[in-house]
C-alpha cells in the first residue's frame, strides 16, 4: 500500500503539501496540485483515516448508534444519516448494540473521540452517565428521535412529538365510527413508546371514548409479537373493529393476524400503525400509520452534531422536528354497522 512520503517523493514535494492538497488547506499553486494529485492517481494512494485519526486528535467521521439493525426503521434512518453526513464531508459508522449496554458502552470507549468526532444515539438503551462520561472525554452526543418534546434530556437532542403521533392515530379511528379498539403498544408500560399511547389515550378521552385497559397489549416492537398479541386480542375481545398499533412492525403483525382468521382488512377491522417505514407502504393492503420526518429528523441529527463539535451551538441544545402527519391507505375503513 503505497505512503503519503512515497507520494511526496513521485510529486517533487514534501509530505506537508501533499497532506494540504488532499485535504484542501493551505496555499498551493496550481501547478503543484494537479502534480500532487497524479502521484495520487497512478500510485493509487488512500488516506489512512485511522493514522490521521491518533495524529490530528479526531477523524472525518461519526458514529451512529442503534439497538437493533434488524429493525427496519433504523437502516431507514441511517441511510438519510449518511447522505447528509456524506454531504458534509464526514463519514458514517453505524454501531448495533443489540440491545446490550455493554456492547454499547464498549463501542463509546473505542470509537468515540478516536474513530469518530461525535455520536448519534437511536434507542440503544445506553445509560445517560455512560453518554455524558463520552461528552466529557471531548466526543459530542446527540440523542434522536427523543419522544418527549416537552422533557428535554440532559444531552441535545432532536425531539419528534410522538404524543401528537397517538392522538393523530386515535383521531383517525375515531373519526370512522370505531368504538371498539385494541391497542398495541410496542415497549414496557413505561418504555419509550409510553408517549405514543398516552397521545392516543388523550384523542379518546377528548372524543369522550373511554378506552378500557384491558384492550391494550405491552410488547416487543416486533412483527411477531404484533402478530401474536392481534390474535389474543380478538379471541378475548370479538367486538374489536380496530388496532392502534405504537409502531409500524406490530400493526404489519397485526395485518398478518388478521389474514391468518379470515378477517378482511378494512371491512372487519382496521389496523393503523405510526413511523412509516418502507414495510407500510408495500404491505397487502398498504399500511395507514402516522408518518414521522425521518429524513429531516436525521439530518437536523447530523448537523446539530457537526455544531457542537465545532462549538457554535450551546451543549444544552433541543430541536424539535415538524408534526407527524397522517398517512391514509387500505388499511383503515369505517367501523362495521354492529359497532
Amino acid at each position: 500500500m503505497p505512503t503519503l512520503s512515497e507520494v511526496a517523493q513521485l510529486a517533487g514535494v514534501t509530505s506537508a503539501t501533499v497532506s494540504n492538497v488532499l485535504r484542501k488547506r493551505g496555499k498551493v499553486g496550481e501547478p503543484t496540485r494537479l502534480r500532487v494529485l497524479a502521484a495520487v492517481e497512478q500510485l493509487g494512494y488512500r488516506p489512512h483515516l485511522t493514522a490521521r485519526a491518533l495524529a490530528e486528535g479526531g477523524a472525518p467521521t461519526l458514529a451512529l448508534m442503534v439497538s437493533s439493525i434488524a429493525n427496519p426503521f433504523y437502516p431507514e434512518f441511517a441511510l438519510a444519516a449518511e447522505r447528509a453526513a456524506r454531504e458534509r464531508g464526514r463519514f458514517l459508522i453505524v454501531c448495533n448494540t443489540n440491545d446490550d449496554p455493554a456492547i454499547g458502552r464498549a463501542y463509546l470507549d473505542q470509537i468515540a473521540g478516536t474513530l469518530s468526532e461525535g455520536v448519534l444515539v437511536m434507542n440503544a438503551n445506553l445509560a445517560m452517565d455512560d453518554l455524558k462520561i463520552t461528552e466529557r472525554r471531548g466526543a459530542p452526543v446527540v440523542l434522536c428521535m427523543w419522544e418527549k418534546p416537552d422533557v428535554p434530556p440532559e444531552l441535545p437532542c432532536i425531539a419528534v412529538d410522538f404524543f401528537a403521533a397517538g392522538m393523530i392515530a386515535a383521531r383517525h379511528l375515531l373519526s370512522l365510527g370505531h368504538r371498539h379498539i385494541g391497542a398495541l403498544v410496542g415497549s414496557k408500560v413505561n418504555g419509550i413508546h409510553a408517549e405514543r399511547y398516552k397521545g392516543y389515550l388523550a384523542a379518546c378521552a377528548e372524543a369522550g371514548y373511554r378506552h378500557a385497559q384491558s384492550h391494550t397489549h405491552f410488547i416487543n416492537d416486533s412483527v411477531e409479537a404484533g402478530y401474536e398479541s392481534t390474535k389474543a386480542l380478538l379471541s378475548a375481545n370479538p367486538k374489536l373493529s380496530a388496532i392502534f398499533a405504537s409502531n409500524d412492525l406490530p400493526a404489519l403483525g397485526a395485518l398478518n393476524a388478521a389474514a391468518d382468521l379470515g378477517l378482511k382488512v378494512p371491512q372487519d377491522i382496521s389496523i393503523i400503525g405510526i413511523t412509516d417505514i418502507q414495510w407500510a407502504r408495500l404491505s397487502r393492503p398498504a399500511l395507514t400509520t402516522v408518518a414521522v420526518p425521518t429524513v429531516s429528523a436525521a439530518e437536523m441529527a447530523v448537523t446539530l452534531l457537526l455544531e457542537l463539535i465545532s462549538k457554535s451551538t450551546p451543549a444544552s441544545t433541543t430541536r424539535i422536528t415538524a408534526t407527524p402527519e397522517l398517512i391514509v391507505r387500505a388499511s383503515t375503513g369505517p367501523a362495521r354497522t354492529q359497532d
